[in-house]
């Protein structure tokens, strides 16, 4: 069984912290994350450090007790280091361009350009034309704006085509073979 929940969150120098009814409130030099808890939990300041206790050891306590002790540590984390994600385009023609910070245009085999909307707390830059670099505070927008992204072409097995996380590996797969006699 997990024991996650019973650490103690120890925050990142130059972060501070306030606890008001389960409300937590994070500030780090990259900025500053809000979320409201479950308050069948108790979140406590101890000596510097965030502790989460849970009032019994019904299922859905434990569940939650290890849940809230993620998400506050994702947000110290966040605030104080920042998340980032890395895709990769292959394939002909396939590139990407952020535009001033706006929108990220996707060329990907389709007729036509995707035109992407950046949405705010999000950075996106293009260092070369076939890699994007998502980056921010917030783990959760930073991963559901990647995957959106990976949506629009996942990678295919066969000619190994389309958008994928720098570090996943896409198995390759043999086409069909031409019988002639």
């Amino acid at each position: 069984m997990s024991r996650i929940g019973n650490k103690s969150i120890k925050l990142p120098k130059e972060t501070s912290f306030k606890i008001k009814n389960n409300l937590v409130t994070i500030k780090g030099k990259l900025g500053e994350l809000t979320q409201q808890f479950s308050n069948e939990l108790k979140i406590v300041e101890k000596d510097g450090e965030i502790v989460i206790t849970r009032s019994t050891d019904q299922k859905k306590h434990r569940e939650l007790h290890g849940l809230t002790r993620a998400l506050i540590s994702n947000m110290a984390v966040g605030v104080s280091e920042g998340f980032k994600k890395e895709l990769k385009l292959s394939g002909i023609g396939y590139s990407a361009d952020s535009k001033n910070g706006a929108f990220l245009i996707l060329n990907l085999g389709f007729s036509h350009a995707i035109y992407l909307e950046i949405p705010e707390g999000i950075n996106i830059e293009t260092v070369k034309l076939t890699t994007i670099i998502i980056s921010g505070i917030d783990k959760q927008k930073v991963g559901q704006v990647a995957a959106k992204i990976r949506s629009f072409r996942k990678p295919e097995p066969y000619k190994g085509k389309g958008i994928r996380y720098s570090d996943e590996y896409v198995r390759r797969k043999a086409g069909k073979t031409v019988g002639g006699k």
